[in-house]
């Protein structure tokens, strides 16, 4: 059943990627030489026993900095709503059940008082909604960050390594860098790459510079598709480029996100599939945010602020549906 389910997840991964791509599959000879690479990738600049990657630039120095950046005490939510309607990749899906446990009939009450209850229970994906992508989400030829291989560490009842119950909570300064606006336009066209041009140029335009520990929101107004064309949100999109992911990570951030579903430009810059995925999770460990709402950010022309990112701790996950919060 657990290969079942990955292989599942797989395919329509690999499917979406095809539909973006005009419909070709990538055959296995057509793919980049798995883990090339200029330097030996698998070995954390942390020491061979770090699972948290980019979180590690995290400091109490940083942390003081992020709460000196709240002057007007506005708080940004930076969540959509996670439910059936949000388009996921499939199978991935978000549902939610309702019950009152030992309630039924008219005497289904509790004490003298007459006491009765809600609970829930949560049915789905964590990677569906806005959500982050720990470490062990993507790798390379079934190896992850740090050198840790998929048999090693991989069971159906949760990672033994690199699971998001490691991830300190992260209070950062935050960065929106408004694409869109840089483009003249309420939403980029899909296809279209975020590179270190348009980087620098949003940066320079909005009068900001990305630092290391920080956390780099893009605008782009794609999540405008959500509710109009829910197939084409999720099958193509502006995102980051590779050149993008190396300048960013060449920058010291702890993590990247957007008001897309999967983060990177669809279809791709190359028949590879996800490979800023590969770039950012495997190769940097700096994590990836996805479905972020940033038009709130964006209309207030919020270029820095507190960000706040911290996931639930559910031991062995790989991947979190959570609010991320913004503060001025």
């Amino acid at each position: 059943m657990a290969t079942a389910r990955r292989a599942g997840l797989g395919a329509a991964l690999a499917l979406a990627m095809a539909a973006a791509s005009g419909g070709q599959l990538l055959a296995k000879d057509d793919a980049a030489p798995a883990g090339k690479s200029e330097q030996d990738w698998t070995k954390s600049k942390w020491g061979p026993k770090d699972e948290v990657g980019a979180a590690n630039y995290q400091t109490p120095d940083l942390v003081k900095k992020a709460a000196d950046l709240v002057k007007t005490g506005k708080v940004y939510n930076l969540a959509m709503e996670s439910n059936l309607s949000l388009p996921a990749y499939e199978p991935r899906k978000m549902e939610i059940m309702v019950v009152q446990p030992a309630q039924a009939g008219p005497a289904g009450t509790f004490g003298p008082n007459k006491a009765t209850y809600n609970d829930d229970m949560i049915v789905g994906w964590n990677g569906a909604g806005t959500h982050i992508d720990g470490l062990g989400h993507l790798g390379v030829d079934h190896v992850y960050y740090n050198g840790h291989k998929i048999h090693e560490f991989a069971d159906i009842k949760g990672l033994k390594k690199l699971g998001l119950e490691k991830f300190p909570p992260v209070v950062a300064r935050g960065v929106l860098l408004d694409i869109a606006a840089l483009k003249g336009v309420d939403m980029l066209k899909e296809g279209t790459p975020i590179n270190s041009k348009e980087i620098e140029e949003a940066a320079k335009k909005q009068g900001v510079e990305i630092r290391q520990g920080d956390v780099v929101l893009l605008h782009t107004g794609w999540a405008d598709m959500i509710g109009k064309d829910n197939k084409k949100y999720i099958a193509v999109q502006p995102g980051l480029g590779m050149d993008g992911a190396k300048y960013l990570t060449g920058k010291g951030v702890i993590a990247i996100g957007s008001d897309t579903a999967a983060l990177e430009v669809l279809p791709g810059e190359t028949k590879d599939l996800f490979p800023v995925h590969q770039e950012l999770l495997a190769r940097k460990g700096t994590y990836i945010l996805e479905n972020i709402v940033t038009r709130d950010l964006a209309a207030d022309k919020a270029s820095e602020f507190m960000v706040i990112l911290s996931p639930p701790r559910i031991t062995g996950s790989v991947q979190a549906i959570f609010t991320p919060v913004a503060v001025r």
